[in-house]
Parts: structure tokens; C-alpha cells; sequence
């Protein structure tokens, strides 16, 4: 079942998600706002990265307000919005599609399962322009997010609480890899 406004906030009145406004609150939605601080690709040449070893990317942590992502350039990004899920409550992240509009690309790793908790979104973005750099910026919005009720509890040994590796991350976090 999805939530819809009433439901909704009172996700966010009860201190299940943190940071957010009333205005960014729609009929089925809630609209996220960046963090500062990104990680962006490092490195001068093309390295394999063996994903099957957990290796990662080279990634450097950008500490500042605003990011200006260059044609082709890929980032990670965090939502000022801490999330503390119920057992029972999932949520997916979707793109604005103005921000779609204009170039921007989200790499769809946005589905929080129940029970992940204390924690901000991380945000796959890509510029998919050639020829524009896209500014991003600390308190815009960049995503929505919609929430959905199972039917059941999740039993606690078989939660993200549990078994989930990107709990309590305030920042975006890298690639931990594949469990």
C-alpha cells in the first residue's frame, strides 16, 4: 500500500524521517534536499575495479556547498534527510524529472528496505550532458521518495537493521561492496 499525505506525516511527525519541511511534503511523496559534501571519481587513468573482491572506485570526499559535475562525471550525494524506518515501511527514491530534464541522471540504487535506520540516502548522480556541467547545490531539492506498508512485520533476524551494511551513515557513503 502506498502512503499518501496523511500517512505521511505522520512518518515524519513520529521522528521517522528527520529534516523535513512541511512544504516538502506531497499527496504521495517527500521531497529530499541535498547535503553538503559529495564524492566524486578520482584518478588519472582507467584502473579495473574487481567488483566480485569488493574493490572500489577511487572516490575523493568534496567538502563544500556545491558540486559542479562535468559532462560524463559521476558522483555520490546525501540527503539532509535522516531516515529511521519502521519494520513494516519501505521506501523507494525517484529523480525529479525537472532535474531529469536537464541532464541529470540517478543510477536507481534508491530502495531503503525496513528497519534501515539512522541514516541519510546516499544518491547515485551521473551528468548525462556533453556539453553542460551541471551545478548541484546543498538544500536543493533532488529527488522524492515514496513509501510503501507491508502487510507484516519484518522478523528482527532477517532485517536491515540486522543484516544491512549502510546503517547509521549520516554522509554519503562508498561502495562497500557486494555482500
Amino acid at each position: 500500500m502506498l502512503l499518501t499525505y496523511t500517512e505521511l506525516k505522520e512518518l515524519v511527525d513520529a521522528g521517522h524521517i528527520e529534516n523535513v519541511p512541511d512544504e516538502n511534503i506531497n499527496g504521495g511523496s517527500i521531497d529530499l534536499t541535498l547535503a553538503p559534501g559529495f564524492w566524486v571519481e578520482s584518478g588519472d587513468s582507467i584502473r579495473p575495479v574487481d567488483l566480485s573482491q569488493k574493490e572500489s572506485p577511487r572516490m575523493i570526499f568534496h567538502d563544500g556547498d556545491k558540486l559542479i559535475l562535468t559532462p560524463g562525471e559521476f558522483c555520490l550525494a546525501a540527503t539532509e534527510q535522516i531516515f529511521h524506518l519502521p519494520d513494516d515501511i519501505a521506501a523507494h527514491y525517484m529523480l525529479k524529472s525537472s532535474l531529469a530534464r536537464a541532464g541529470l541522471g540517478h543510477l536507481f540504487a534508491g530502495y531503503a528496505d525496513p528497519t534501515w535506520h539512522g541514516s541519510a540516502l546516499t544518491l547515485e548522480f551521473k551528468n548525462e550532458l556533453t556539453r553542460h556541467a551541471l551545478k548541484l547545490n546543498a538544500g536543493m531539492k533532488c529527488g522524492q521518495i515514496v513509501f510503501f506498508k507491508g502487510t507484516s512485520k519484518v522478523p528482527q533476524e532477517r532485517s536491515y537493521a540486522a543484516r544491512g551494511q549502510y546503517n547509521l551513515n549520516p554522509k554519503a557513503q562508498p561502495n562497500k561492496g557486494v555482500r
